[in-house]
């Protein structure tokens, strides 16, 4: 292979701490603003990962640097998709300057990759300030001297966390200094009154006698020029060993340095790799897509069904909503921000009244959810619908986006239905069924990855809960595999066919119940019993089925993921290591079987 291009940017190679760049001058600082610029591009073209926001944060972060000590002083990042420059000031820069080198980096803040200068592991939004506050009382009771820095942006501060972490900071009332960057975005644009607020800030240069850090019981510092580099060294300086909670307000520009990322910041908060050029992604990708999918046909419903609300949480791209269906959508359409709990309590309460409130959203968010879901939805009773993205191990794998832990989570919470679709037409069928009930509430875990479409008819109701459906029916060994795993259950069962053994094979539809009768009726003619879901084997589907069989003499064998804490795995290494390999799952069903002759 031809050895990986090189980009000669060898005063940012030279950077190996922070420490390097303290004495350089301002004119120097903006040439290495420039190098961090084209290092962040140079890796997200190459490998994917946050565009604008990084671009957005290069000044700010080099004059952090150049104005604070780290690692003495504590420098929180929230959500931490803009700490690309920190990680290049911070001995990390052959991740994003030599494409060899790019996997060994995260696309967040790692203890793991850098104890020194990252100090925790974040990927979800809202939790610096709070996080900080932490820092500010456990220096305060030892006695430390250093600053605490929180940076938050993106959104971030509609996140109750971030509400909660100023209500203890600003109690505390020693130093701490909130950087908030302003960007006048979200992923997708600001929601929620709040920002009214930084709008208002921005126009009146920070001046405006209605001021929300002030309430709080802040100091309070506007910097228009937020990209500006002596500006920012002169606002740090001026807070720098403060003895009391301070707020920088500084108005950035997301996307900053890269025309396509400033002209379209919501399609470049994130993005595939692509060329530097124009922008134009490097391979398109013209397939199906599930997520997209829905987002079609709940747009269609939308127009069919004046009650139907549809909820996000700041990811509206999720499912295909885009600037131009949210606003023709109107007042069927809400985003809450980043404020994934505000979401799940809106819905019960917009179901209690009477409407149809869909929020879907990835996974790994739903679990900033869970008292909600059992409080302010199940206990009530309310008919809300969820739809639950991204989870499968197929997707996102950064340590702290994990998706594939929902299953224990959603299908234990009492009177919660969680639905494992197999197909286009049976999520669209759930879909349907779920919005038209007003029962039950319902969790949808939407499938991922390839698309496939039914090839015979789909129930349109699921009325009787918990009933399994039998999509071949063999004896000795049955499969019930869940959702994403269904058609790995049909090629295993294919597997065994080859070996002289004629399946069961069973297509749960609910993960968060079982089919006793079912159950029953596979005694009589079945002596193992699988169960494979695309998901954690600790609290997973798979237990229901082995805590029924466990008086009995029947044989379980559950598959699928261990617990632990993965981080940018390989997929086909993790099936292995958890024996799911469709060969390696035929082999152990073979090796039960000839035990039991």
């Amino acid at each position: 292979m031809p050895k990986c291009q090189r980009y000669e940017l060898y005063r940012l190679e030279n950077i190996k701490s922070p420490k390097d760049i303290k004495g350089l001058s301002i004119q120097q600082l903006q040439e290495v603003a420039k190098e961090i610029r084209q290092g962040i591009l140079n890796r997200v073209s190459n490998h994917s990962g946050h565009v604008g926001p990084n671009l957005g944060f290069v000044e700010a972060t080099i004059a952090l640097h150049y104005v604070f000590n780290a690692p003495e002083d504590k420098i929180v990042f929230d959500v931490s998709h803009q700490s690309y420059p920190h990680k290049m000031l911070t001995g990390r820069a052959d991740g994003f300057l030599h494409v060899e080198d790019m996997n060994a980096i995260s696309g967040y803040s790692s203890p793991r990759e850098n104890a020194e200068y990252d100090n925790f592991e974040i990927g979800h939004t809202s939790t610096s300030i709070a996080l900080a506050s932490g820092l500010q009382r456990g220096r305060d009771i030892l006695g430390g001297k250093e600053n605490v820095i929180a940076v938050i942006g993106d959104g971030s501060l509609s996140g109750g966390e971030a509400f909660e972490g100023f209500d203890t900071a600003a109690e505390n009332g020693t130093n701490i200094i909130i950087v908030v960057n302003d960007n006048e975005m979200s992923i997708a644009e600001n929601h929620g009154g709040l920002y009214r607020n930084l709008k208002l800030l921005r126009e009146t240069k920070g001046k405006a006698e209605c001021n929300y850090f002030r309430a709080m019981g802040f100091d309070y510092h506007y910097v228009e020029e937020g990209n500006d580099i002596e500006t920012l060294i002169a606002a740090f300086r001026g807070v720098k060993d403060v003895d009391h909670p301070v707020v920088v307000h500084i108005h950035t520009e997301k996307g900053r340095g890269y025309a396509p990322a400033v002209a379209n910041k919501e399609a470049w908060h994130w993005h595939m790799p692509f060329n530097i050029a124009d922008g134009s992604l490097r391979q398109e990708d013209n397939s199906e897509d599930m997520d997209t999918m829905l987002g079609d046909w709940l747009f269609e419903k939308m127009q069919k069904d004046p009650k139907l609300l549809l909820i996000t949480a700041g990811t509206p791209a999720s499912f295909g909503f885009t600037k131009e269906r949210r606003e023709a959508a109107g007042k069927q359409f809400v985003d809450t921000g980043i404020a994934e709990e505000e979401a799940v309590a809106l819905a019960s309460g917009a179901a209690k009244r009477g409407a149809h409130p869909v929020f879907s959203d990835y996974a790994t968010f739903f679990q900033r959810t869970y008292d909600q879901l059992a409080q302010d939805l199940a206990v009530n009773g309310n008919p809300a619908v969820f739809n639950i993205l991204g989870s499968t191990i197929y997707g996102m794998n950064d340590f702290t986006h994990i998706c594939f832990f929902d299953i224990p989570m959603i299908s234990h919470i009492p009177n919660l239905h969680y639905l494992a679709p197999t197909t286009y037409e049976e999520l669209i069928a759930m879909e349907d069924w779920a919005i038209r009930q007003e029962k039950y509430a319902v969790a949808i875990r939407v499938p991922e990855g390839p698309v496939y479409h039914a090839t015979e008819a789909v129930e349109t109701d699921y009325s009787d809960i918990n009933r399994f459906k039998v999509a071949h029916r063999g004896k000795d060994v049955a499969i019930i595999a869940a959702g994403n795993f269904f058609q790995k259950g049909e090629q295993v069962r294919k597997l065994l066919a080859d070996k002289g053994i004629d399946a069961t094979l069973v297509n749960p539809r609910w993960l968060s119940g079982i089919d006793e009768p079912l159950l029953e009726e596979l005694k009589q003619d079945h002596k193992l019993v699988i169960t494979l879901e695309d998901g954690s084997l600790d609290g997973g589907f798979g237990e229901r089925i082995s805590r029924y069989y466990g008086p009995t003499d029947m044989r379980v064998l559950n598959f699928g993921v261990r617990k632990s804490l993965y981080d940018r795995y390989d997929v086909e290494e993790l099936l292995k290591v958890n024996h799911l390999t469709n060969e390696q799952i035929a082999s152990d069903v073979m090796a039960v079987l000839s035990s039991l002759r």
